[in-house]
């Protein structure tokens, strides 16, 4: 089944976060990042990038997109090809892309889609359109063999990753769990330094880490970085 399994990274446009947000003195500029996992069994994509918002947070990130169908065409499907959306979770700029893929089934946590209805959290359109079909998840899940959803909140209550397990190691679509890969490597070497028993003290990790270090990463992929981790002995 690995061998079938393939992941390509769908660019989906930028968006620039504030200064008051980076916690610098300069403004950041991160891409947009989907990805579009080629199984057996279908297509899953894995958030599908920037939706209309209001004038307020048009000029509060500046987005730019990049129409969700033009970027599947780069990668030689359609919007009727997809079977399955898998969101991280449902801010406007992970699921912007959502209703194209009326009657595909979402799979979202459970606690996600309550925060989101309960207001102030996304926009209004892009959670409930015509077609909107969510498969509500209440923790970890093998959505089909060799994929797996795993809970991983901090950013939102309700986030999740995707493990992808392929013929060559594992891939962990961590979406927003973690901003950067650079974020990643300190909670990873983080663990590893508590494991090892290094005195305290010592940065506090994602409990959840435990979890995923399981499935044997051998490279994790984000939302909003281009980098890719990858272990050390890779």
């Amino acid at each position: 089944m690995a061998n079938d399994i393939s992941v390509r990274r769908l660019d989906l446009g930028y968006f620039v976060r504030p200064a008051l947000e980076t916690g610098g003195p300069e403004p950041r500029v991160e891409p947009v990042l989907a990805y579009l996992v080629r199984h057996d069994r279908g297509l899953v994509l894995f958030d599908t990038g920037i939706g209309a918002a209001d004038p307020g947070t048009e000029a509060h990130y500046r987005p730019r997109r990049r129409a969700l169908p033009d970027a599947l065409a780069a990668a030689g499907v359609a919007l009727a090809d997809v079977s399955l959306v898998v969101n991280c979770h449902l801010h406007f700029d992970h699921c912007g892309g959502n209703p194209l893929l009326g009657g595909r089934p979402v799979l979202v946590q459970d606690v996600e889609l309550a925060t989101a209805r309960g207001g102030d959290y996304t926009f209004d359109e892009l959670l409930d359109f015509p077609g909107a079909t969510y498969e509500e998840l209440a923790g970890e899940s093998e959505i089909w063999a060799g994929v797996h959803i795993v809970p991983t909140p901090g950013h939102t209550d309700g986030h999740q990753s995707l493990v992808v397990r392929q013929s060559d190691g594992t891939v962990i679509l961590a979406g927003q769990a973690h901003d950067f890969a650079s974020e990643f490597t300190s909670d990873h070497l983080a663990r590893r330094a508590a494991l090892d028993g290094v005195a305290q003290p010592l940065p506090p990790y994602r409990p959840w880490l435990d979890r995923l270090v399981d499935f044997d990463p051998r490279r994790v992929l984000f939302a909003h970085d281009c980098a890719v981790w990858e272990p050390s002995d890779g």
